[in-house]
C-alpha cells in the first residue's frame, strides 16, 4: 500500500476543470449537430426545462456541481491519474490508476448504465420535463465526461495533471493544465471566450471538417470503440489515447522558460486540441444516439486485461 499514497495525493489535488466552461458548452453544441431526432426528443424529456433540451447548455454543469457541498463526491470523477513518467514513458491502467472513489473512466461506465435505464423509462412515457434528477444528472455527466476524457492532462497524473507545472503564456504566469483547458484553443480560434448559448463559428468549422473527414486522423478511427455495452472498455481506450499525447507532445517539448504562446508550442498544440475537442463532440453524439437507439447488447459483460503495478491495484482492488 505504500505505492498508493502518491496517487491518492494527486487525485485529491487535481483540477476538476477539463476544458474550460465555454469549451465544454461548444463540445455539446457540436454534438447536437450529429444527434438523431429521436435522441433530441429523449434528451428533451430527461433534461430539466431550464436547459431547453440542449446538451450544449448543460455540458458544463458537472464542473459547477462538483464544487458544491452536495456534489463534492463527484470531484475526482473528472480525471484519471496515470502513474507514468512522460515524456519518457506513458501508460494508463484501470486497476492501477482509478482509485476507489472513482475516476472519469468508471464514471462514464456507471452513468452510461444509469442513462440507459432512464432512456427506457422516457420511451415508456415515465419521464417528462426532467422529473427525475438522477436521469438528468446522468446525461449531464456523460456529456461532460466524454469531453473531459479527451483533454490529455485529464488522463495524466504527472505534475498533478499539469497543475503543478508552471509556464508562461502571453506574458502571464499560469499552469500547463490551464493552457490546455482553454488558452490554446482561444489562440487558435482568435477569441477570448466562446458564446455559451449557441455554437461558435470555430466549432461550426469543426462540424464541417468532421463531416468532410479533414482532420489529420481519420474520423472513422475516433469511433473504433463506441459500443455502450462496453462502456468501461471504451472509456479506457479513450483515456489511453489522451494519455499518449502527454508523451507525444504535451511534455515532449523543451520549455526553458519560454512563452508557450509565441515559442511555437501553441502552434504545434493547436491541431491536437482541435482534434480532441472534435472527437469529444462526435463521440458524445454517437454514444447518446446508440443508447437511445438501443440496438446493442445490454447484458454484455466486459473483461479488462490490465497490467497493474501492484497486486489488485488501488485499495486492494476495492
Amino acid at each position: 500500500m505504500l505505492l498508493l499514497a502518491p496517487l491518492l495525493l494527486l487525485a485529491g489535488t487535481q483540477s476538476v476543470l477539463g476544458w474550460n466552461t465555454d469549451v465544454h458548452q461548444q463540445i455539446g453544441y457540436t454534438a447536437e449537430e450529429f444527434l438523431h431526432p429521436s435522441t433530441k426528443s429523449i434528451i428533451g424529456q430527461i433534461l430539466e426545462p431550464a436547459y431547453n433540451g440542449s446538451i450544449g447548455r448543460a455540458a458544463a454543469w458537472a464542473d459547477a456541481y462538483a464544487h458544491t457541498e452536495e456534489g463534492e463526491f463527484s470531484y475526482q470523477w473528472h480525471w484519471i491519474d496515470s502513474s507514468d513518467s512522460p515524456p519518457a514513458s506513458c501508460s494508463l491502467f484501470y486497476n492501477r490508476d482509478c482509485t476507489s472513489g472513482g475516476c472519469v473512466v468508471s464514471a462514464i461506465a456507471n452513468q452510461t448504465k444509469i442513462f440507459a435505464g432512464c432512456v427506457a423509462r422516457a420511451k415508456a412515457g415515465e419521464l417528462t420535463d426532467g422529473s427525475d434528477l438522477e436521469c438528468s444528472y446522468a446525461l449531464k455527466w456523460l456529456v461532460h465526461f466524454l469531453g473531459d476524457i479527451t483533454q490529455p492532462l485529464h488522463a495524466s497524473g504527472a505534475a498533478i495533471g499539469g497543475n503543478g507545472f508552471p509556464v508562461t503564456y502571453n506574458n502571464v504566469t499560469t499552469q500547463l493544465h490551464s493552457v490546455w483547458d482553454g488558452k490554446i484553443i482561444y489562440t487558435l480560434a482568435n477569441v477570448t471566450l466562446f458564446p455559451n448559448t449557441s455554437i461558435a463559428p470555430f466549432f461550426e468549422s469543426t462540424v464541417s471538417k468532421i463531416k468532410d473527414d479533414l482532420f489529420f486522423e481519420p474520423t472513422a478511427s475516433w469511433l473504433s470503440c463506441v459500443d455502450p455495452s462496453t462502456p468501461l472498455g471504451c472509456a479506457l481506450e479513450w483515456a489511453r489515447e489522451s494519455n499518449a499525447w502527454t508523451c507525444d507532445y504535451v511534455y515532449s517539448q523543451i520549455f526553458n522558460g519560454t512563452d508557450l504562446a509565441t515559442s511555437g508550442y501553441a502552434t504545434g498544440a493547436g491541431p491536437i486540441v482541435e482534434l480532441q475537442t472534435a472527437k469529444a463532440g462526435l463521440r458524445v453524439a454517437v454514444w447518446l444516439n446508440a443508447i437511445v437507439k438501443g440496438d446493442y447488447n445490454k447484458a454484455r459483460k466486459v473483461i479488462l486485461f490490465n497490467n497493474p503495478s501492484w497486486v489488485l491495484g488501488p485499495d486492494d482492488g476495492e
